[in-house]
């Protein structure tokens, strides 16, 4: 029997406390913010799908042509999830997975409250 060790990515998933709520109501910066962490790390954004809610909550998804990054606020509970999956198709992509996460923790100065690594 031949076992195939390719794993296809990591996928994080957080729901994180913020108490800024600046951060969870403007989109615009977390675009700004996202489109650094993509040139920084050569990844190629093929969409993005941006819905600002009447509360200022947004949803974003970033489509990659190596998977997806995509965020829900809630700014009445100081509450985010983070969802940051990137395939391993050319390369194993595990580590950028991980700082991408982690940098979104620092840009929102969060508090982690959960946190989900699934290897597919």
């Amino acid at each position: 029997m031949v076992i195939n060790s390719y794993s296809p990515g990591l996928h994080k998933l957080v729901t994180l406390e913020v108490l800024q709520k600046e951060k969870l109501i403007s989109s615009e910066n977390f675009i700004i913010f996202s489109e650094n962490l993509i040139h920084q790390y050569n990844l190629e954004k093929v969409g993005v799908t941006i819905h600002n809610f009447d509360n200022n909550s947004f949803t974003i998804s970033i489509c990659l042509k190596e998977s997806h990054i995509c965020i829900h606020t809630w700014p009445e509970f100081n509450q985010l999830t983070l969802d940051v999956y990137l395939c391993n198709y050319l390369q194993d992509n595990t580590y950028k997975v991980k700082e991408i996460t982690a940098a979104y923790i620092d840009y929102f100065e969060a508090k982690i409250l959960k946190d989900f690594e699934i290897n597919r």
